[in-house]
Parts: C-alpha cells; structure tokens; sequence
C-alpha cells in the first residue's frame, strides 16, 4: 500500500498478484505536472511477467509525457504496446487552473467520481468504458469532462476488484485507508487486483 499528497491531490493504492505469481500486471501512475496531475490504472492482459511487461512500458510512457492531452497519452501507449500483450487502462488528468477533470478508459478498468456537494450529500459518477485493449485493438476515443471541487474522490479499480466494491470506503475514509480496505474486502484471488484512490484538495482560483 501507498499513500501520498500533493497541493493537488491525496492517494493511496493497494495492490497484489495473483497468487503464485512474483510480480503484477497491475500497476498505477500518479504524476505531477505544470498546473495539473495525471492518475491512472494500468492492467497488463493476463498476468505474469509478460503482463507486468506490458503496464511496465505504458506506466513509463504516461510518465514521460503526464502533462499532454489523454487521447495523445493512449495513442503514444498504443503505438508502443503492438509488440506486446497490451494493456487496459483508464487515465484522467486534473486541470487545477480551470478545475476539470479529463478521463478515458479502454477496457476494464473500472472508473468512479463520487462528488461531495454543499448539502454533504454524494453523488456518483461512472467511467464510460471504451471496448479494446491499448496496444492490440483501440477504439473510437472520446474523452469525458466533469467539473470537480475540492472533497471530490475518483476510484480506479482493476478487474481484479469486484464491480460491487463499497463505494462508502472511499467516501469515508483516507485514501490509503480506503484503498487497502476495498482490496482486502473485495479483492479477488483469481487475478491481480489494484485499486487507486485520489482526492482533489484544490478549487479553481
């Protein structure tokens, strides 16, 4: 588990292989760049050290270009992943200037915004997942925009995570409290599992 801040964002990650396996296809990236920060969750297909591999090369490639457009950071992983298992991944980029949140995931890596409103009433918000696998077979991209104020918590989760998980962990708890507890209460043996949780500190100015 991790757990990390910055003047952006507060995250914690949980993750594990499968057992009997040294090393995870599952793996994240938060990265900080000039006015905003990139956070994704990469899932190399299959498992093993070729899936690990594959989210290997993406998570460097997202690190090396954080700061440029979502569709341009798939298509760069896209481009370098042909000669590999490829990977699903889902990527959202904050703007804290203009206080947006960018966000596009290809295949199943499930993506959730629980908004905190005034009322201190929550609100959900769902990935719209695009069919495919970065590096194999990518699909029609479009990219989603959603305001977001401070309080406000995504979740990426691998297929390695049940679909059911308790969105209430992440609303209530620390990000690092929440990501260890959703993986340990839903986490599935049959696969790699990781889970991301990051909560925007930051309004526009």
């Amino acid at each position: 588990m991790e757990t990390l801040a910055s003047s952006t964002i507060e995250w914690g990650v949980a993750a594990r292989a499968i057992p009997g396996q040294p090393s995870s296809g599952d793996l994240d990236l938060v990265k900080s760049f000039p006015n905003g920060v990139l956070v994704a969750a990469l899932d190399g297909v299959g498992h093993g050290e070729e899936a690990a591999s594959a989210a290997t090369v993406a998570r460097s490639i997202l690190e090396a270009y954080a700061g440029e457009p979502v569709i341009a950071l798939i298509g760069r992983c896209h481009e370098r992943l042909r000669a590999t298992r490829g990977v699903a991944m889902s990527v959202a980029s904050f703007n804290v200037s203009q206080g947006l949140m960018t966000w596009l995931g290809v295949g199943n890596v499930q993506g959730v915004l629980l908004r905190r409103g005034l009322s201190r009433s929550v609100t959900e918000e769902s990935l719209l997942l695009r069919a495919g696998v970065v590096g194999v077979q990518l699909p029609s991209l479009r990219v989603s925009v959603l305001p977001v104020s401070t309080g406000d918590t995504l979740i990426f989760a691998t297929d390695g995570i049940g679909s059911d998980f308790d969105r209430g962990l992440a609303r209530n708890y620390p990000p690092g409290k929440a990501a260890a507890s959703v993986l340990a209460r839903h986490g599935k043996t049959t696969d790699d599992a990781l889970v991301l949780v990051a909560r925007y500190l930051r309004d526009r100015p």
